[in-house]
């Protein structure tokens, strides 16, 4: 039985609503103001302002308690709105805010923004990606993922640098139309599951965690689930629109968007792993084979990649391996590995995104057989390549550091050595590949005559400022994590409690009295 805590016994207003209607007034804002400098200052102060009610978020969370918090319930013509926040949820809330105001600051560097269009996609993208981590309605959930949509096609078609964007918005419709197609079946398998076990329908997720022995066609229900949250992971072999998304797209909007493929592996945990236990126990080999899979396929991919942006990607995917089987562990250990890691990944993706955005803004190329020698005049920009890089490598004094000792141990306890070994190897692979992608864009001789873009000194101190604040976020998040552990722990035990093949092993380990004391 889950606790609920209801938001008007801790705070004073509805503040996950508030999260989300900071964004949207900014969004409206934004469409009626006159100019872009004027839609720039309404967006900036959303960004912030939610900058700050993201803080007051995790400082009004009680890691202590179980169950969900700061819980909004209420029904208007017949619908159900429902939101709230455990530990499976509680960072990617301030990550979101986080990576949008650093996005803001990004355009004031590269001044690349000459309509309205892209601030009002970015706003409206942090309005839905709020909405959609605090959902806890399974249709509310899928209606913000559908609205997704939109942002991300405006992003593209008006801010993208790709001469094929036309047909790369319809391959990325296919790819994710279809996976809406087979969540809207699984979600709606799961309401009506309920139905002839004399429940009444209902898509709220407490209701139907509590009630989830009674579903029928749980299997079904796991593959199209599955499939359509493996879509947005990106998890192998459904990963063929992220890089030629992240090519022809622009790289600002690719660096917010990384939050977004995040909330596959969260809906995973979310709506999956509490909901269908049994079954994803049972299906546990397959999820690993497709997650060791796409480790090693993501990370040899991205070693024969010439362009940053698609290298990128391709390692995108290689986390998406990593970060499956940690959840499929079915412990704590590697379902706080995977939390913790997901939101360090996203942080240091950024940092790289960002960086990456920054070199084409100089060079007007990502390619790095046309690049080389950029540390001399562009150190700012290497230093925050650098930095962002070592923390996807899981050094110490970065995030995901303890994040990936967590999974490691968790994966041992659950799958053996050779899982953790083989995945620890397909890690430093993918590390390789930055290294060597930061060798040959910053360090190598440049293979041809290059003309440097002069920078303002104004340009210069904004950039210097968000290498600042990335690499801050990083190390200062890396060096104690205690916090951030203490967010999740709760959640992921409560989750690993509920499957009940192991359940069963831990009572039967319990049950067996030692020879010496019978």
């Amino acid at each position: 039985m889950n606790a609920i805590n209801p938001w008007s016994e801790a705070i004073a207003f509805p503040l996950l609503s508030s999260l989300m209607l900071v964004p949207l007034l900014a969004t409206i804002a934004t469409v009626a103001s006159r100019s872009t400098v004027m839609a720039l200052r309404f967006a900036f102060a959303g960004a912030a302002s939610n900058l700050i009610l993201s803080a007051y978020l995790l400082s009004v969370f009680n890691g202590a308690a179980t169950g969900i918090q700061l819980m909004e319930q209420f029904q208007f013509a017949g619908m159900s709105y429902s939101v709230g926040v455990d530990g499976s949820n509680i960072l990617f809330v301030p990550l979101t805010a986080v990576l949008t105001f650093l996005i803001l600051v990004y355009t004031l560097i590269t001044r690349h923004v000459t309509n309205k269009s892209f601030i009002t996609s970015l706003m409206a993208y942090e309005t839905i990606l709020i909405g959609a981590f605090t959902a806890m309605n399974i249709m509310q959930f899928w209606l913000w993922t559908l609205l997704e949509i939109l942002p991300v096609l405006l992003l593209t078609i008006n801010s993208g640098t790709g001469q094929n964007r036309g047909w790369v918005v319809s391959l990325f419709l296919q790819y994710w139309g279809s996976g809406l197609l087979m969540t809207l079946a699984g979600f709606l398998f799961l309401a009506f599951g309920l139905v002839g076990a004399d429940h009444d329908l209902t898509f709220d997720w407490l209701t139907l965690q509590e009630n989830n022995a009674y579903l029928h066609d749980e299997t079904l229900i796991f593959i199209l689930l599955f499939f359509g949250f493996a879509i947005r992971m990106p998890l192998f072999p459904f990963h063929g629109w992220l890089p030629l998304l992240a090519e022809h797209g622009t790289v600002a909007s690719a660096a917010v968007f990384l939050v977004g493929l995040k909330l596959g592996l969260y809906a995973l945990i979310r709506f999956i792993l509490p909901l269908l236990p049994g079954v994803a126990e049972q299906w546990a080999g397959f999820v690993l084979t497709l997650g060791i899979i796409s480790i090693f396929y993501g990370a040899l991919l991205a070693l024969a990649q010439i362009n940053l942006r698609r290298l990128l990607a391709f390692a995108a995917v290689s986390h998406a391996g990593i970060l499956v089987i940690g959840a499929f562990c079915f412990n704590a250990f590697g379902l706080e590995g995977s939390l913790l890691l997901s939101v360090g990944y996203g942080l240091a993706s950024a940092g790289l995104l960002l960086s990456v955005g920054l070199v084409y803004q100089r060079t007007r190329t990502t390619f790095m057989p046309r690049l080389g020698g950029l540390f001399d005049n562009n150190a700012t920009i290497a230093l925050l390549f650098l930095i962002a890089a070592i923390s996807v490598m899981a050094m110490p004094g970065t995030p995901s550091f303890d994040a990936t000792h967590l999974l490691v141990e968790g994966v041992i306890e659950e799958h053996g050595w050779l899982v953790a070994i083989a995945m620890v190897l397909g890690n430093v692979l993918a590390a390789a590949v930055l290294l060597r992608a930061f060798q040959q864009s910053f360090i190598a001789h440049p293979k041809r005559l290059r003309h440097n873009a002069r920078s303002s000194r104004y340009v210069v101190i904004t950039e210097r400022s968000l290498a600042l604040i990335i690499c801050l976020l990083l190390i200062g998040t890396g060096y104690y994590t205690t916090p951030w552990l203490g967010f999740i722990d709760q959640a992921a035990a409560a989750i690993s409690k509920g499957f009940p093949i192991h359940a069963s092993q831990l009572l039967d380990e319990a049950d067996v009295v030692p020879l010496e004391e019978q």
